[in-house]
C-alpha cells in the first residue's frame, strides 16, 4: 500500500519514522513519501524522484533484473539520511520522494523505452532529478533521450564491466543490455570525449567494442588502470575533464567484484570492491548531475541481499551528489 499522495503545496516529511514504516507495512525507497509523477503537482519541492523500471528483456545470458525494484527497496528502508562524509542530511535538503515503477507492457521493448523516457521528462520537466533502479542496462537509452532533451548532450559517467557499446552482430537485435552506450553515441545525446567508462575488463570476441569507444571520443579507464590508479585520482581526473558539464551516471553492479555483488546476471571477476564503489561515487562531489540509473541487479542469483543492500546504498550516494550539487 502506498503512502498518501503528496497535496501540491503541502509540506511533506524527508523520511517516515521508523516505526511508522513498520507499522504501515509500505516499502517505498529510502521510507520516502510515495507519489504518483502523473498527478499534477506531486512533484512539487522534489529535488529527485526515484523510479523503478522493472525490465529485463534486453537480458542476453541470466535474467531477473526486473525484480530488483522491490528487493532493493525493501532493504534501503535501513538507510538513514545524515551521509557520514559529507556530513549532509541528504533527504531532508533534497526532499527526494518515490515515483513508483514505470509501467509497461512487459513484452514489448518499444513501449518499455518510450515509457520510460516520458517518466523521466515528466520529471525533468519540474527541475528535479530522475534516479532509476533497473532492470537490465537497456534502460539506460531511454533515461538519457530524456535528459539530453532537457539538458544537451551530457557527459556520462559509465561504470560497468563492459563496454555496452555492441551491435546487433551477436544477438541479433540493436537493443539489448549490451548496446545502449553505442546508441546514446550514435544519437549525440553523448558530448564529443565525455563518455568516461570505468573498471571496464570483460572478455570481448575481438577489439571492435574497445575500438568504437575509443574510435569516438571515449575515456576508457579499464580495471587495470583503475588498480593502478586507485578510484579516487580516476573520479578527479573525470571531474576536471567534465568541468561542470550536466552529467549522467549509470552504474551496472556488474563492475563490482562479484564477491561483493553476487546478484547480477552477467558477473565479471576481478572488479571493484564495494568499497572502492562507494569511495567512487563520494568522489565526484561536485558533479553537476541530472540523472543517474543502477542497473542489473538480479535479486533472485543474490545470496544475503548483498548487492540489494549495496545498490541501495549506490542509490543514496547519487541522492547526495544530486543534494551537494543543489546546495
Amino acid at each position: 500500500m502506498n503512502a498518501p499522495i503528496a497535496v501540491p503545496g503541502a509540506e511533506r516529511p524527508s523520511q517516515s519514522a521508523a516505526l511508522d514504516y513498520v507499522r504501515s507495512g509500505q516499502i517505498p525507497f529510502f521510507r520516502l513519501p510515495s507519489v504518483d509523477p502523473a498527478v499534477p503537482g506531486s512533484l512539487e519541492g522534489a529535488g529527485a524522484v526515484l523510479l523503478g523500471v522493472p525490465w529485463d528483456g534486453g537480458s542476453t545470458y541470466q535474467a531477473g533484473a526486473k525484480l530488483a525494484p522491490w528487493h532493493v527497496r525493501r532493504v534501503s528502508a535501513l538507510v538513514q539520511g545524515f551521509h557520514p562524509v559529507h556530513r549532509i542530511d541528504v533527504f531532508r535538503g533534497l526532499r527526494p520522494v518515490d515515483g513508483g515503477n514505470v509501467a509497461f507492457p512487459p513484452f514489448d521493448p518499444t513501449a518499455m523505452r518510450e515509457c520510460v523516457e516520458d517518466a523521466a521528462a515528466r520529471i525533468h520537466a519540474v527541475g528535479a532529478v530522475p534516479i532509476l533502479l533497473g532492470g537490465d542496462h537497456s534502460i539506460a537509452l531511454p533515461a538519457l533521450r530524456a535528459a539530453a532533451a532537457r539538458h544537451g548532450a551530457l557527459a556520462v559517467v559509465h561504470v560497468d564491466a563492459h563496454y555496452d557499446t555492441s551491435d546487433a552482430t551477436v544477438w541479433g537485435d540493436a537493443h539489448h543490455h549490451g548496446t545502449p552506450l553505442r546508441h546514446a553515441v550514435l544519437e549525440g545525446l553523448v558530448a564529443r570525449g565525455q563518455l568516461h567508462q570505468v573498471a571496464v575488463r570483460a572478455t570481448t570476441s575481438d577489439e571492435q567494442e574497445n575500438r568504437w569507444s575509443r574510435g569516438h571520443g571515449a575515456r576508457v579507464r579499464d580495471m587495470e588502470e583503475v588498480a593502478e590508479l586507485g578510484v579516487e585520482r580516476v573520479a578527479g581526473e573525470i571531474l576536471r575533464e567534465i568541468a561542470g558539464r550536466p552529467a549522467y551516471v549509470t552504474f551496472d553492479v556488474d563492475a563490482i567484484d562479484p564477491a561483493f555483488a553476487p546478484g547480477t546476471g552477467t558477473p565479471v571477476s576481478g572488479g571493484l570492491t564495494s568499497r572502492e564503489a562507494i569511495r567512487f561515487l563520494r568522489c565526484l562531489e561536485g558533479l553537476h548531475l541530472v540523472g543517474m540509473d543502477v542497473v542489473e541487479v538480479s535479486p533472485n542469483l543474490d545470496h544475503a541481499d548483498l548487492t540489494s543492500h549495496l545498490a541501495a546504498q549506490l542509490l543514496y550516494e547519487g541522492l547526495a551528489l544530486a543534494a551537494l550539487d543543489a546546495r
